[in-house]
């Protein structure tokens, strides 16, 4: 039995802990479960502490993505895939996951827009109560503790060891980002980040079905020229997004959008709130694309009050045959994650309504104009035919269509998503990344004052702290750009200076990386995302492993070198000038990166691998030649001695069509070929045209 009386919070906005539930259990792992949270208020916390012989005195405290609001993630089979439960027990640590303040998207509604709650302070009092636990079940604190986390989580993560000092050791952000203020500041984030997603939304919507055309031309053995076949505003607007910085070669996420269609959901509301006459103009003054050119946007218009036909629930996704159809997969992945966090099965989070028409639906609002929901404003996160699944701002997401019945009249509206398709033209930071925008400095475009992010999402950064910090950004995320993964190293330095940038800080790329898992993103055409991506779990978890041995050994980890020009993250061909920890390959089809053969003819398919200084050896490679995503053919006579290796095979093709043949190359730190984890992967691609 845990004894809590003498453990007194630190900050004294928490109330006593207490602890709800305490068993030991034996899945996924063996370990003892304790969950609990503080009094009078929101923040609840859950425990994972492996038995003892298998602890080896760490915590590991990873933080979930988005605004948080759940204890639930890292149990989870996607948390999993992130650097969940299992990577913390295989490096020697008991795990801590919090809500980090709060429930959901919504407030703790004592605090209220408090982001210092949010970013650090409840993450904090939980990982102190942790170790005051973990004394009495081990005998001991931990010696040292880790903070990390992606995405929201990436955001928050550098957040708690910048204003938490003694509490972390050392942090891991994976795909953060965000603006930079003082230290000890209180000021929301202005993230350059959702200002650019709206440019994002805007090529999706018009460029429609010539999206696959720039698909292939910056993909291997394309034209490279993405611009072929485009209107006038086409080509203007996908330069635009170029020039902000969305990561070239990640072109068909464009027409994949996840975290940021979530995001234009959860701060719609927030940003018509702060900027309500930019909604206004949009549509009136000059200067506006609404008002100088509505021949943009007035075909995509959607402005009607209908009725809902029918609620549909979690459980309906997952389980009724009107939505096994292929344009429900990207619903359904969300559902089965949604399923795996403790959604209830019974949540209506989506609605069919008839009669739309053609208008663009990604983004539309749906707000509730009678029945018991009246008022709540929702909007839609994904579509197929007339089913529309929504998500909206703080209680709105927790409730969804929760009240409404089918025959309530709602008002769906898409007037604030067409208006936002253009807002990064009209609310500039001073992030280089909108220089495009400018001229001499003046702006083009009339301006309003860029908007704040949820308080959910925390604090400016600062770059200042005490420990360390391993940034691991991925040069192929479509949800944080390459340019978010520049940002805290210039804090860090401007902060810090030179000397201790060197001494505290390591930015590390991981290439054909994207936001999520590719498992869980759904094929491009005949090609598996699994062939264009990789899975990222073994570059977080090696890197918190040398983030470990980095602070309680001193043994520094190897960055990765880069060059940052117009947007993008240029990494060195050869493994000793990039360093880091993946392996640099590059794959080619008869010597090149196309070729051209008939059905029958032999191709010739070669793959050349080298791992970095440093970085262990070559574990395996493995062919997929299809795009099935197979990886049917594995090189067997690798066997972990060599730093660089290079191989080749003969295949054929006996149907015609286009072919992207992709090897798949993965090193390991101790050469250890049989090794289930710490599998550092990387990949190449090239195109067989068989006529």
């Amino acid at each position: 039995m845990l004894d809590l009386a003498p453990y007194v919070p630190t900050d004294p906005y928490f109330g006593a802990p207490f602890i709800d539930v305490d068993e030991e259990r034996s899945l996924p792992y063996p370990h003892r479960h304790v969950h609990g949270g503080f009094e009078n208020t929101d923040t609840r916390f859950r425990f994972w502490f492996p038995p003892k012989e298998q602890w080896q005195g760490r915590m590991f405290n990873p933080l979930s993505g988005a605004h948080g609001g759940t204890e639930d993630f890292f149990g989870s089979p996607f948390g999993e895939m992130i650097g969940g439960l299992g990577s913390c027990f295989r490096l020697g640590g008991y795990m801590v996951e919090s809500n980090q303040g709060h429930f959901g998207d919504d407030l703790d509604a004592r605090a209220g827009a408090d982001p210092t709650l949010y970013g650090h302070r409840a993450s904090a009092e939980v990982a102190l109560f942790s170790k005051f636990v973990a004394q009495q079940v081990y005998g001991t604190s931990p010696h040292h503790s880790y903070v990390f986390g992606g995405s929201g989580g990436g955001r928050r993560s550098p957040l708690c060891i910048e204003n938490a000092p003694g509490v972390w050791d050392g942090a891991l952000p994976f795909m953060g980002g965000g603006d930079v203020a003082e230290p000890g500041n209180t000021k929301l984030v202005k993230g350059a980040q959702n200002i650019a997603f709206s440019t994002m939304f805007n090529v999706q919507r018009i460029l429609g079905s010539r999206l696959a055309g720039v698909v292939d031309a910056m993909s291997p053995g394309g034209s490279g020229n993405p611009f072929e076949g485009l209107d006038t505003h086409q080509r203007e607007e996908l330069a635009s997004l170029y020039r902000q910085g969305f990561p070239r070669g990640d072109e068909r996420m464009i027409g994949e959008q996840m975290g940021q269609i979530w995001l234009w959901s959860a701060t719609a509301d927030l940003l018509y709130e702060q900027d309500p006459e930019y909604f206004t103009n949009f549509w009136t003054k000059p200067g506006y694309i609404g008002h100088d050119q509505p021949s943009a946007v007035a075909g995509d218009l959607i402005d009607l009050e209908l009725t809902i036909d029918r609620l549909v629930t979690l459980q309906d996704v997952l389980e009724d045959p009107a939505f096994s159809g292929p344009e429900f997969t990207s619903t359904r992945r969300s559902a089965f994650a949604r399923r795996d966090m403790g959604t209830p099965a019974e949540l209506p989070f989506g609605v069919v309504v008839k009669g739309v028409g053609d208008g663009y639906r990604l983004g539309v609002g749906l707000r509730m104009v009678d029945g018991a929901a009246t008022g709540r404003q929702l909007y839609c996160t994904s579509h197929a035919g007339d089913a529309f699944f929504c998500d909206g701002r703080g209680e709105a997401s927790i409730q969804r269509f929760t009240g409404a019945q089918p025959g309530d009249r709602v008002h769906v509206d898409n007037r604030r998503f067409l208006a936002f398709c253009y807002w990064s033209r009209h609310h500039l930071l001073p992030d280089a990344v909108f220089d495009s925008f400018r001229l001499d400095g003046i702006p083009i475009h009339p301006q309003h004052e860029a908007p704040e992010q949820s308080p959910l999402m925390g604090v400016a950064y600062s770059g200042s702290y005490e420990g360390k910090v391993m940034w691991v950004h991925h040069t192929h995320d479509s949800s944080l750009w390459p340019a978010q993964g520049v940002v805290y190293r210039n804090a860090v330095e401007q902060a810090q200076g030179p000397e201790r940038l060197a001494a505290n800080f390591r930015l590390r790329w991981t290439e054909h990386a994207e936001h999520v898992p590719p498992i869980m993103l759904p094929p491009a055409g005949n090609r598996s995302a699994t062939t264009m991506l990789v899975d990222y779990l073994p570059v977080i978890e090696q890197s918190l492993a040398d983030l470990a041995a980095w602070v309680e050994h001193g043994i520094e980890p190897a960055p990765t070198n880069y060059q940052y020009l117009d947007g993008q993250v240029l990494l060195p061909t050869s493994a000793a000038e990039r360093g880091g920890i993946q392996p640099v390959v590059i794959a080619a089809a008869n010597g090149a990166v196309r070729a051209e053969v008939r059905v029958g003819e032999p191709v010739t398919l070669s793959v050349a691998a080298e791992a970095p200084p440093g970085a262990g050896t070559i574990v395996g490679i493995k062919w997929d030649f299809d795009g099935s995503g197979s990886f049917a053919h594995a090189h067997d006579d690798i066997d972990g001695t060599a730093t660089a290796v290079t191989r080749s095979l003969s295949h054929t093709y006996d149907v015609p069509g286009t072919y992207f043949a992709t090897a798949l190359v993965e090193a390991h730190r101790d050469g250890d070929v049989a090794a289930t984890s710490r599998r550092v992967p990387n990949l190449a691609q090239v195109r067989v045209v068989v006529s």
